[in-house]
């Protein structure tokens, strides 16, 4: 099938690349026309927190965005804002800004809804804006016009602050510089690996085409689901990495064969063939693992796994069909570098010489490299699963600001309300041993019990009245925790609710009350993930497993690469952790300190990584089985393996690691994390891992890689995942792979 598609492209080069340029022209097109979608909104089927919401959303119907603050704040010294002159330019301001376009309601600290938005001092306060729009929908020109609305309250000298979804907007920055500085760092080391600049500008541009249609695409799937804005980022992020690299590995093989006097369509059509069939597999592992996060459960990594499958699935199309076609027409300038002088007998030089001393010490080497990956893990032992708040945003942003004037006027868990609402029975008739009866207003005794346990519970700081629904039977109160909604504290308070204060509060009732808001919903997010991780850890290491038992044909090479990428993984949390959740060099990629490690970042980032470790896996081992498969030599092949493939894999790693490490360019601290996790799990993968660890075992199992017994060698198909579907000639080598067999 590979040789009939590269052959297919091969001969018709500009009908391909036209093709192309029309399914990208098509893409940007209909996104320009339907509006790319994001939203932040986290569904959790099933838990607490979704049943309030539910329940919430029918019985007090709300705008589409809910209550967007607006701080209102004049310094120490100046007039409060309980002043009548400063007052009234408050109100002017708040009818001006529901004058604003989309804008359906304005909430005054002075109303009696808005009575708990005044600090006690009278110095801090906030305006509650309604919008019609949410998520994305709310742009900068929707904030600058609040801004300029509000003009009344700052010609009276307060300062006007957005925060919620209107800092949000304004804060929400392009990725467009980190990709051109990864695209740039990526050309700079593809010049020097392949020595030319035309042959290093092809990865890159099969890398932007990729990338332009796999973002567009994402953004109109945003209108069939939730899609985050930091799925597009991280669909980004291996989109334009994997692009890169797979097109390497392609025209690595495309300019050996022209140097060994193949011709140009011959030559480009088995690239497709051999080339194109291992990076098809390693893509497929990615797109595989990532399926896994389907058993989570939960919507947002539904999102979070869809985003980059699309990306890899867009860059495996390019690879297998505009790579040729491009090849096709390039290939007589895409000169591969004169070859170098031979080197002596018996002196090897970079990763030849790496090989050899692998080959000689192995368990000098083995050891120390499980060493240096250990203590690199000591940190993940201690990783927790917390939740982000707008107080991990970057220092003077208007989020972080919104963000810290809330806290210090109104208390930090100002800024991560709770929301408790319960549901009482419809009848009037009490049952057997129940105190039912009709609701008649927020003095109903059922409410003002619950209100009083909740004011009496601890980590609790105030405690809005009960708000009555039109049914008459559906009552929500707004529970201000102590704490911020980031903190530990916030969480127990969540579970000690939902476990003690609120059922012995409702002891003998049939009524239904539930705790939702945002650090409650955060809390049952991060406890399904801990619930589901075995699940999904569990598949992924099964689905890649098989994947290289059907490649290699080895169960040996099997389970060794799959406990070989936990290891990795272990280091790369343990780097993820002492940067993150410890602080340590925070400050050094723009963070203010240590700040909490959502639960969807770990788990995603190991089904990626699980499956970006299969580029590596795939093209070292082939080279490997290629090579015992001539010389029927384990320790020969593990050094000609390595020597042949150490410079393309370290130089397809630098380039990885590059783009991610642009990213820390965001300030999202989640994007921060997929840059630094990935990038250190990657460049410890490409070095330690495939450049000791995988070799050194391999030495040191000998034939032992290779053994398959009978029964297993009937039952597996025969995948020829290095194969270029080339005819070998005389004096070559075409026998099929050896295998130790036993019963």
């Amino acid at each position: 099938m590979f040789t009939t598609v590269g052959r297919w492209c091969a001969r018709r080069p500009r009908r391909v690349i036209a093709a192309w340029l029309l399914l990208a022209a098509a893409a940007l097109s209909a996104v320009a026309t339907f509006g790319r979608v994001t939203s932040e909104a986290v569904s959790i089927p099933g838990s607490d927190s979704q049943a309030a919401r539910d329940i919430a959303d029918r019985a007090f119907p709300a705008s589409a965005s809910g209550k967007q603050p607006v701080l209102l704040h004049t310094p120490a010294g100046a007039a409060p804002l309980t002043a009548s002159d400063t007052a009234a330019a408050v109100r002017s301001a708040a009818a001006a800004i529901a004058a604003v376009p989309h804008v359906v309601a304005v909430t005054t600290p002075y109303d009696p809804a808005g009575a708990t938005a005044m600090s006690g001092d009278g110095h801090t306060a906030y305006l509650s804006v309604e919008l019609d729009v949410s998520g994305r929908d709310v742009t900068p020109a929707m904030t600058g016009a609040v801004l300029a609305a509000a003009a009344p309250a700052t010609a009276a000298g307060i300062e006007v602050t957005p925060g919620g979804s209107l800092a949000a907007a304004v804060d929400r920055g392009s990725t467009g510089r980190s990709e051109a500085i990864g695209l740039g760092t990526a050309l700079v080391i593809l010049t020097l690996s392949l020595g030319s600049l035309l042959a290093a500008g092809l990865p890159l541009l099969a890398g932007v085409i990729g990338l332009g249609i796999a973002l567009p695409v994402l953004g109109l799937v945003g209108h069939l689901m939730d899609v985050p804005e930091a799925g597009e980022t991280i669909a980004a992020m291996i989109g334009l990495g994997v692009g890169i690299d797979y097109t390497l590995f392609g025209l690595t093989r495309f300019r050996e064969l022209r140097a060994a006097g193949v011709g140009i369509e011959d030559a480009a059509v088995r690239t497709t063939a051999g080339s194109g069939k291992s990076v098809a597999f390693a893509g497929s592992a990615v797109v595989a693992a990532l399926a896994g996060l389907a058993l989570g459960g939960l919507p947002l990594l539904y999102a979070l796994a869809l985003a980059p499958a699309i990306a890899v699935v867009t860059a495996l199309g390019v690879n297998l069909t505009l790579l040729p076609a491009t090849l096709v027409l390039l290939g007589g300038r895409l000169t591969p570098r004169p070859p170098r002088a031979s080197v002596p007998a018996g002196r090897p030089r970079g990763w030849g010489r790496i090989a050899a001393l692998v080959a000689a010490r192995p368990w000098p080497l083995l050891l120390a490299g499980l060493a240096l990956l250990g203590a690199l893990a000591v940190p993940a032992a201690h990783l927790h699963l917390g939740q982000l708040d707008a107080g991990s945003k970057a220092s003077g942003s208007m989020s972080r600001t919104s963000y810290d004037r809330m806290a210090a006027a109104f208390g930090p868990g100002s800024n991560g309300v709770l929301q408790v609402v319960d549901v009482l029975p419809s009848t009037a008739q009490p049952t057997a041993g129940s105190t039912a009866q009709p609701t008649t207003g927020p003095d109903d005794p059922r409410l003002a019990a619950v209100t009083a346990a909740l004011r009496g519970a601890e980590g609790v700081a105030s405690v809005s009245p009960p708000s009555l629904a039109a049914d008459g039977r559906t009552a929500r109160w707004q529970v201000t925790p102590a704490a911020a909604p980031s903190d530990p504290a916030t969480t127990a308070l969540v579970h000690r609710l939902r476990a003690d204060v609120l059922p012995r509060a409702t002891a003998g009732t049939c009524q239904q009350l539930h705790v939702g808001g945002t650090p409650a919903a955060q809390a049952d997010l991060n406890a399904r993930i801990a619930q589901r991780m075995p699940l999904v850890v569990g598949f992924v290491l099964t689905v890649a497993g098989l994947l290289l038992l059907l490649a290699f044909r080895s169960p040996v090479v099997a389970v060794k690469a799959a406990v070989m990428n936990l290891v990795s993984v272990a280091a790369a949390y343990g780097v993820l952790t002492a940067v993150f959740q410890h602080g340590l060099g925070a400050r050094l990629i723009g963070l203010d300190g240590a700040v909490p490690i959502p639960g969807y970042v770990p788990l995603l980032m190991f089904a990626v990584l699980f499956g970006l470790s299969m580029d590596y896996e795939v093209f070292l081992l082939s080279a490997v089985r290629e090579g015992y498969l001539r010389e029927r030599d384990n320790r020969r092949a593990v050094v000609a393996g390595l020597s042949s493939t150490g410079r393309i894999i370290s130089s397809a790693a630098l380039i990885m690691v590059a783009v991610f490490l642009s990213y820390l360019l965001s300030d999202d601290p989640v994007v921060k994390m997929f840059g630094i996790g990935l990038a250190s799990a990657v460049a410890l993968d490409a070095t330690v891992v495939r450049g000791l660890l995988v070799p050194a075992t391999m030495v040191l199992l000998g034939d032992g890689n290779w053994w398959l017994p009978r029964w297993l060698d009937r039952l597996l198909p025969h995948v020829d995942i290095e194969g270029d579907g080339h005819t070998p000639q005389p004096g070559e080598s075409g026998d099929p792979a050896p295998v130790l067999q036993t019963r």
